[in-house]
């Protein structure tokens, strides 16, 4: 009565229906394919297995238990695959994995961790759904993207955890940890765009290439699509809607930026570039609403965000920028900030950006003076892109897209006001 009582109980019940639950969602996806040797009903018990294995084992203090229990299930969808062979030459690899991953997923939410089974359980499921498109995914991608992946890797899991976590400099604001994590930070950001960009391709219109392209290099697109313009004066609206797109994109990557280093930031700069947004937008839509379909349009120039060399560049630039705007807030006081803020944005606002929460962080500047230092950083490099657009698009371009410039700087101008 007692053992009866105790496997009846509630928490054991809810071991036993979320294993159910997980092997039914991944059974659900292998039902649905014929060459499968197994589906919906047996990978259900073999989750059932895999939880009951899991109890046995603890209740007897016998690991034994388990690992046959792994070792049976492995050892029947292998003899099944053996004995009967798909017809369409599938070797039945994925399926025994998966059964093999069910089996433990279901040990797993014996152990106490059912909220990380049925999360991996979704993941299986839906990296078997999508089989087709990973296979097309992983055809598109060049060795040079591959490259680019395992540089971000060395970036990340090699360089960052063997640099000092500690304080050097007069005024004790390098810290090669965190300058490093903030080469990953950008690096990351912006190999997602490289990434999306190279996959997207030409083909999927203005919108998309500003979004992407703002992801990257908000300076580089605009250099592309200027030139673009001055080439193709019949396009000059499409460009336009790229560039100011990709313009508007700063203003949120920055500010995703801005919620991973200092959440404490997060509120007056969202304010102040709120109104950018919203005006830059709201012209940019008078563009967007006229513009036509154009065939593809040309791919930004961009470097791997990833290279090493890349990487070095901009953690140089960080430390020098970070260094000067620490010394001149500490000299000239604010003023002196905002002019490292004006200079270093014409060409980059990712590094002054990053030096101004960092000098926030450690209480070297207000809450203040770090948002006008990141809003003065972006108004300048929309001045420098402005001139890009007069001097490499014409006035052609420049006619269409300076409104716009004019309505994010003025945004941005109204919000600093009031913040």
């Amino acid at each position: 009565m007692d053992i009866f009582q105790q496997l009846s109980a509630p928490p054991h019940l809810q071991a036993f229906m979320t294993s159910l639950a997980i092997g039914l969602l991944i059974g659900l996806e292998r039902e649905r394919r014929s060459s499968a040797k197994a589906g919906l009903r047996t990978f259900a018990l073999v989750a059932l297995l895999g939880t009951l294995s899991g109890m046995l084992a603890e209740k007897t203090g016998s690991g034994w238990i388990l690992a046959a229990g792994l070792l049976s299930v492995g050892a029947m969808i292998i003899a099944a695959y053996i004995n009967r062979p798909d017809d369409a030459g599938d070797s039945g690899t994925t399926s025994v994995v998966a059964i093999l991953v069910c089996f433990c997923l279901g040990a797993a939410v014996w152990f106490g961790y059912g909220t990380l089974a049925v999360m991996l359980g979704i993941a299986t499921t839906v990296l078997l759904y999508f089989k087709a498109e990973l296979h097309g995914l992983s055809s598109q991608l060049t060795s040079k993207d591959l490259i680019s992946i395992l540089q971000f890797a060395v970036l990340s899991f090699v360089i960052l955890p063997i640099l000092p976590d500690r304080n050097y400099g007069p005024y004790e604001a390098l810290n090669p940890y965190q300058a490093w994590l903030m080469v990953v930070l950008v690096s990351g950001v912006s190999l997602a765009g490289y990434a999306a960009l190279r996959l997207a391709g030409p083909q999927h219109g203005a919108p998309m290439m500003g979004l992407l392209g703002g992801l990257v290099s908000s300076t580089a697109t605009t250099v592309v699509f200027s030139r673009h313009a001055r080439a193709h004066a019949a396009l000059a609206r499409s460009a336009m809607v790229v560039i100011m797109i990709a313009s508007l994109m700063v203003l949120l990557r920055l500010t995703v930026m801005a919620a991973v280093v200092a959440p404490a930031i997060i509120e007056p700069l969202a304010k102040v570039f709120t109104g950018g947004l919203v005006l830059g937008l709201a012209v940019t839509a008078f563009g967007w609403r006229r513009l036509e379909a154009q065939g593809e349009l040309p791919m930004p120039e961009v470097r791997n965000p990833t290279e090493i060399r890349t990487a070095l560049g901009f953690g140089a630039l960080y430390a020098v920028v970070l260094f000067c705007s620490a010394w001149l807030s500490d000299v000239a006081g604010a003023k002196g900030m905002y002019a490292v803020a004006l200079a270093s944005g014409l060409t980059d606002v990712d590094a002054i950006t990053l030096s101004s929460l960092r000098l926030f962080s450690i209480d070297k500047l207000s809450a203040g003076q770090a948002v006008t230092a990141i809003a003065l950083a972006v108004l300048s490099n929309l001045t420098f892109k402005a001139g890009l657009v007069i001097t490499l698009g014409g006035w052609g371009l420049a006619r269409r897209t300076l409104p716009a410039m004019l309505a994010v700087a003025a945004g941005i101008g109204i919000g600093l006001f009031l913040v």
